[in-house]
């Protein structure tokens, strides 16, 4: 069907569930942070604003923790049933990687979340905001294991073949592989900036419809000053990140370009738009900009950069594909350092929570993040084709001898449950960002510590269930 073999399936069905998870990681690690934050702001200042905000967004981190570790889970059995000859080949090497994960980073957050959650009334001030701090580190320290496996994956080394199996022979080398600091820092300053513009765009949401309170203009003044800073580091990163893939899997940068041969000692044109045409060996109806490939990939403007023709036709990535999700992931990325920049005049005009253009596309603006990082996941790992782990294994080799029926009842199977199950639990979560925060919460309750009494941030109660406004929901909006 539609030429397409059971390897092909195993790879759809693990990009489909990876893409699912990856959202709600990407979510929990911002919010952690900024639940921290907003928690020590409170201790400091005493401004009941950042209390009653941490309280309205630890209900949405909750379900999203929850949904992200259950995503999780089916996702690292996939390793074992789709890709058994992979695990076999190098699970000498991913699963320790993802052993130290759960034994570090799950564990310190399971440890101290239902005391973050359930404990505002059972424990004092500062062990409570500690167990925030632990939660929000155990976040980052999941990323940096995550991404240490996955690098490993993408620039392997600390390591020897025995009998067609990884064998470990330098476990520093193998954590700290060439590209991990770049992929790392990348990751995780993606994961800020998401979630940055996922509160940015409830707050404009609610000012949109004239709900106008300190909160809400609190989450859009602290959504704005992150993505002010941070999406130009983001961008930054970004080159660095290019420099080192340049210098480790040239293949998948000419892919990203679509620059299939170069002419002479010319310099290399950036192509800014085309169609990447792996048949015809050529980028059709390009709109090049000479010298700038050089520029941007070399820091030069004489150097050229390796062409997908340098590369058997065996080894090159699907250029078609990841041309396009890296300039969605680019373009993603210059508007979110535009919108930051638009917010910082209308801060400066004092029009930041009045102008309804900019509400709009701080509205508009919420998912970008999340595409973003799709779209980055799908160029960097399309782009590693054909390898599983680059240079050493294929990833028709990796896949589990599954038949081409077997792989499409499983995927259509995993398409019905993840769309009624994580699609209930998103219209879930939306719920309760468009309920808003209650600015008034601290007269109705005291701020909590030992013997006194509150209502813990219960996740499941949060909402209301006869709040029905179909015509404005934020979902529909975004």
């Amino acid at each position: 069907m539609f030429g397409l073999e059971a390897l092909d399936l195993a790879r759809i069905q693990f990009a489909f569930t990876i893409s699912f998870h990856i959202l709600f990681p990407a979510i929990t690690i911002g919010l952690a942070s900024y639940l921290a934050v907003l928690e020590g702001l409170w201790l400091k200042t005493h401004n009941d604003t950042y209390r009653d905000l941490y309280h309205f967004w630890s209900k949405i981190f909750a379900v999203n923790f929850g949904m992200g570790v259950v995503s999780g889970l089916v996702m690292a059995y996939q390793f074992g049933t789709n890709w058994s000859r992979f695990s076999d080949f190098a699970g000498s090497v991913t699963g320790p990687l993802l052993t130290y994960e759960v034994l570090t980073a799950f564990f310190l957050e399971a440890g101290f979340l239902g005391v973050m959650l359930f404990g505002w009334n059972k424990v004092g001030r500062g062990l409570h905001f500690f167990a925030t701090v632990m939660v929000a580190i155990g976040t980052l320290i999941s990323t940096f294991w995550i991404l240490a496996s996955n690098s490993w994956m993408q620039t392997p080394q600390g390591f020897e073949i025995v009998n067609g199996q990884v064998i470990p022979t330098d476990w520093l080398a193998i954590i700290f592989n060439p590209s991990f600091p770049y992929r790392l820092m990348h990751m995780a300053t993606a994961a800020f900036v998401a979630t940055a513009f996922f509160v940015g765009a409830s707050a404009a949401w609610h000012l949109l419809r004239g709900k106008d309170n300190p909160a809400i203009r609190k989450m859009l003044s602290m959504a704005m000053w992150m993505a002010l800073i941070v999406a130009p580091i983001q961008a930054v990163i970004g080159d660095f990140h290019g420099l080192n893939t340049l210098e480790h899997q040239p293949a998948k940068i000419a892919a990203i370009e679509g620059h299939w041969e170069n002419k002479g000692n010319e310099a290399t044109p950036l192509i800014l738009f085309g169609w990447s045409d792996m048949k015809e060996e050529k980028t059709r109806f390009a709109v090049e900009i000479p010298y700038l490939g050089s520029l941007i990939l070399t820091h030069s403007l004489d150097k050229q950069v390796p062409a997908l023709k340098e590369f058997p036709p065996e080894d090159r990535p699907n250029s078609t594909i990841v041309f396009w999700s890296f300039r969605i992931m680019v373009g993603l990325g210059f508007l979110m350092i535009f919108t930051g920049l638009w917010s910082l005049w209308l801060r400066k005009r004092d029009t930041l929570y009045t102008s309804r253009p900019f509400l709009y596309l701080a509205l508009w603006m919420g998912p970008s993040g999340l595409i973003a990082i799709l779209a980055g996941w799908f160029t960097t790992e399309i782009g590693r084709q054909p390898w599983v782990v680059y240079g050493l294994m294929r990833t028709a080799d990796a896949s589990s001898n599954h038949s081409f029926m077997q792989m499409s009842i499983t995927l259509i199977l995993f398409v019905v449950v993840y769309f009624a199950l994580f699609g209930a639990g998103l219209g879930y979560m939306m719920r309760l960002v468009r309920k808003g925060p209650k600015v008034d919460e601290g007269k109705e309750t005291n701020d909590g510590g030992p013997g006194q009494k509150r209502t813990p941030a219960r996740p499941l109660s949060a909402a209301d269930d006869n709040h029905v406004d179909a015509d404005h929901s934020l979902t529909k909006e975004i």
